[in-house]
């Protein structure tokens, strides 16, 4: 569906259901040069399920009008205004990597709206290499490739897929190539209050990492947890793209956390 933000047109996967703010609600973000289509397996379920699911483009993606944000505080502010345009709330928060410093900044001005919120293969605070920025600003080609290579784990690099017949790197690849993932890194790489926030979120909290992130490793996944006060959930043998490359054992980490808070 398609939705105005700042006279903007957004569009929004909601699972393949009609949109109804009335059912507990999940918010999924992407991360960074993503789209909707990070979330597909995870948002269908939950949607046929019992809950309203939103899976937006954030501004400059993929199907979404205006242009990316420069900042990640800019991004939190900007979703408060998303969700008072659908009528939302409360909301379970679910943030990939990019997408998870967005739900922070969200959750740092409004506690009350958030239900809970999840980590996916994802750290507080997220350094990006200064080489990868400044290829992504010349060839988003070349950046999408080094992406893939660092972003995907042991199996998906073999060419085995979740989903017969999709090849999750060649997807992830058509799909950065064709964002702004300069403007995302940059983002990421200036957002120095992820730690701060983290430690002070006090809603249902919940965090997914990977044994082989290369992006954001382990060892900074591990100090997330600790800052959130949670054990985390580790998917084995799968890289930072966890939702789109391990779709059924993320779909699982999120069900089990999100149907414990509903019941």
């Amino acid at each position: 569906m398609l939705v105005q933000v700042d006279e903007l047109n957004i569009f929004v996967a909601t699972g393949g259901k009609i949109f109804d703010p009335d059912l507990p609600t999940i918010l999924f973000l992407h991360g960074s040069g993503g789209d909707h289509r990070t979330w597909a397996m995870q948002t269908r379920w939950f949607a046929y399920n019992g809950f309203s699911v939103l899976a937006p483009d954030l501004p400059g993606h993929s199907l979404s009008d205006g242009n990316a944000f420069s900042t990640i505080e800019e991004s939190g502010i900007w979703l408060a205004k998303f969700l008072n345009t659908l009528g939302v709330d409360k909301v379970h928060l679910v943030g990939h990597s990019q997408g998870f410093l967005t739900a922070l900044a969200f959750a740092e001005h409004h506690n009350d709206l958030v239900r809970s919120i999840t980590a996916i293969g994802t750290a507080a605070e997220i350094p990006v290499n200064e080489h990868l920025i400044k290829t992504a600003e010349t060839s988003r080609d070349k950046a999408a490739e080094m992406m893939c290579n660092w972003g995907f784990g042991p199996n998906a690099h073999q060419g085995i897929s979740s989903v017969p017949g999709m090849q999750p790197i060649g997807i992830s690849r058509a799909i950065m190539k064709n964002n702004p993932l300069e403007v995302d890194l940059r983002a990421c790489a200036e957002f120095k209050r992820g730690s701060e926030i983290s430690k002070n979120l006090t809603m249902h909290k919940h965090c997914i990492l990977a044994s082989h992130d290369k992006m954001t490793p382990m060892k900074a996944g591990l100090l997330l947890a600790k800052n959130m006060s949670v054990n985390p959930q580790i998917i084995q043998n799968s890289g930072h793209m966890l939702p789109i490359e391990s779709p059924k054992k993320t779909l699982l980490a999120l069900r089990k956390f999100i149907e414990t808070i509903a019941s």
